[in-house]
Parts: structure tokens; sequence; C-alpha cells
């Protein structure tokens, strides 16, 4: 029998509202702007869609599934140590995680600035370098929700390596 490393490919999607008197975080990093976004933790739309990648990847439900959001112990978490959760949780299931990539379409306020710091908190709750984590951030032609500035949205790709034993061919 010889170790062969089985791959597994996750697709993560979030979406949340502007509302105003809160912070915007993304990817772990305050993005100064005059609305925040809306949700039970601190809403952070671009760790939220990572974490449904690598939960998808391994098959294990998604973030609502281990962080409901009708606990109150998770009201206004912050979403960076929620991922770093989900990350031990699926190396606990077998998994390492090879790479992420993610995309944020927001209309404003502009994210370039803070790509690098967004890449280097999502690398570290992740347990991964940085060259493993991708950023990327668009508008969308001021269509849509995201275009007519109501809210962000994150998509996201994950690719787990598991090891599991299978005879040699």
């Amino acid at each position: 029998m010889t170790n062969v490393s089985q791959m597994r490919v996750g697709l993560g999607y979030d979406v949340h509202a502007f509302a105003e008197g809160r912070k915007l975080i993304l990817g772990g990093v305050e993005i100064p702007h005059h609305k925040g976004l809306l949700g039970h933790s601190d809403a952070d739309v671009l760790a939220h869609a990572i974490s449904d990648a690598i939960l998808g990847a391994a098959r294990a439900g998604d973030i609502g599934k281990l962080f409901p959001d009708t606990d109150p112990a998770y009201a206004g978490a912050d979403s960076l140590k929620l991922l770093a959760e989900v990350a031990a949780h699926v190396r606990g299931l077998g998994f390492e995680i090879v790479d992420v990539d993610s995309v944020i379409a927001a209309q404003a306020p502009k994210l370039s600035p803070h790509r690098d710091a967004m890449r280097e908190n999502l690398a570290r709750a992740i347990g991964v370098s940085v060259d493993a984590v991708g950023v990327k951030a668009t508008t969308t032609e001021r269509l849509g929700f995201e275009g007519r500035e109501e809210g962000i949205s994150a998509q996201a790709v994950c690719l787990l390596a598991k090891k599991c034993s299978e005879p040699a061919e």
C-alpha cells in the first residue's frame, strides 16, 4: 500500500448588507467606511466565504452548522477566530489546506490598499503561508446590490489534500 493524496475543492459564498453603526471588517482588517456589515458576528463576509469553502471541500457542512447565528455565544464573534476553528476542525478530519483564493464584490470602499493585510490575517488564521491565500476585489459596475452599495458579497475556493492509504496501481 502507498500513501496517495486525495484532493478536494470547496466553494464558499457569503453576503452581508451594509448597516449604520457597525465596523467594516474584511479579512480581519477594519476598513475605514461610513457603514459596516450587518450580521450576528463581526460580519466579515470574506472570512465567512473562506470558512464555507474550507468546510465544503471537507464535506463538513457550513459555518451556520458549526456556529449557528441563534447561539448567543457567537454574537459579535471575531470571524478570524471562527476561521481558525474551521481550519482546526478540517485538520482534525485529516485534511490539510493547500490553497485558498477569493474575490470580494463591493462598489465601495476601495479595497486594494488593504489586500496584503487581509491575506496575512487570513493565512495566519488558517495556518498556511501568505502565498497560499489569494484575495481580489472587484466592483460590479454599479449593477446589483453591491453596485447600489447595499452590501458586499464574497466568493472563495479552497483546495484541500487528505492522505489516504490505497493500493498502488
